[in-house]
């Protein structure tokens, strides 16, 4: 098992998995604060059922790739390359926007879930005998934090996804993301260690940036090969390729670093897992790759100087 392989999920994971405890923290704290604490278990039913349907759609999302893989129609080559592009751009957009969003409200964020917990709960609060109003708010509770962990869960299976052909690595990656996130809430929220979190997600953030970036390699990478099945499979598309061209739309060749740093053994595997390097690059792979990491850090550090003025 390629080890190297699990490190971005296991950043992605880390990152929305903290982002998903704070979210967690603060509904318990507000609960405790208005004396509402039996709504605890509600808390704690929004995060098992958020991460259940997390599991459920990643599931969903594997299975429609192997089935595709499985199929004997003739063009099944052609679209499971495609579906693997697909997720690598739904995987680009959703973190990009987690990054540069989630940047920007994060200094409101507590402020709005402690007014969500106090609408969910002010029902109750003159007459806590009635307990269709009691359970009322308890929904409320849990779909506020079944949500927020869905929303964090959803974009981490979303990149898993995008990682499928790279086995059980990334799935485990996963799992001690989440496992590093649940300590990091249980030092933040039971026993009060202070931890530097604006640092956290700002170191967070630009490992997530190159991260991300090196979807946008894989993404064309997908689409191209695609290309390649297609032009061997009918011969009416024949001319999108030359015949055993490597490269279809992707345009000549950057370089070939192969004798020195392959980006299938160490120290090339791990800079392919967190900063999308590739042994063999080709222009519009290079290209994209530049234009995208100065675009989305240009709007992720002005999100920075933003929250921070």
């Amino acid at each position: 098992m390629e080890w190297s392989a699990a490190l971005p999920t296991f950043l992605v994971t880390l990152r929305e998995g903290v982002e998903a405890a704070l979210v967690v923290g603060i509904v318990l704290a507000c609960l405790s604060k208005a004396q509402a604490r039996d709504l605890n278990p509600w808390v704690y039913a929004g995060v098992g059922g958020g991460a259940i349907a997390s599991a459920g759609i990643g599931a969903l999302f594997i299975s429609g790739l192997q089935a595709v893989a499985r199929s004997r129609s003739t063009y099944a080559p052609v679209l499971k390359p495609l579906l693997e592009a697909g997720f690598c751009l739904v995987a680009i957009a959703m973190l990009s926007w987690m990054l540069i969003w989630m940047t920007q409200q994060a200094k409101s964020l507590k402020g709005e879930i402690e007014t969500a917990v106090k609408a969910a709960v002010k029902p109750e609060g003159e007459d806590r005998e009635r307990p269709k109003i009691w359970h009322s708010a308890g929904w409320g509770v849990f779909t506020l934090v079944f949500i927020a962990v869905l929303r964090e869960g959803f974009e981490t299976v979303v990149f898993i996804t995008a990682q499928f052909e790279q086995g059980l690595a990334p799935v485990l990656g996963a799992i001690f993301g989440l496992l590093g996130a649940v300590a990091i809430g249980f030092l933040l929220f039971e026993w009060g260690v202070k931890i530097d979190l604006r640092r956290f997600f700002q170191i967070m953030g630009i490992l997530l940036l190159a991260i991300v970036s090196g979807l946008v390699i894989s993404a064309l990478k997908n689409i191209n090969a695609a290309a390649v099945v297609l032009s061997s499979l009918d011969p009416q598309y024949a001319q999108i390729c030359a015949a055993g061209a490597a490269s279809c739309l992707l345009g000549p060749q950057v370089w070939d670093t192969t004798a020195f740093l392959p980006d299938d053994r160490f120290p090339g595997v791990v800079f392919k897992a967190l900063f999308g390097y590739r042994s063999h690059l080709y222009l519009a792979q290079a290209i994209a790759y530049v234009l995208f990491l100065a675009t989305a850090g240009t709007l992720y550090f002005q999100s920075l100087s933003n929250k921070t003025s």
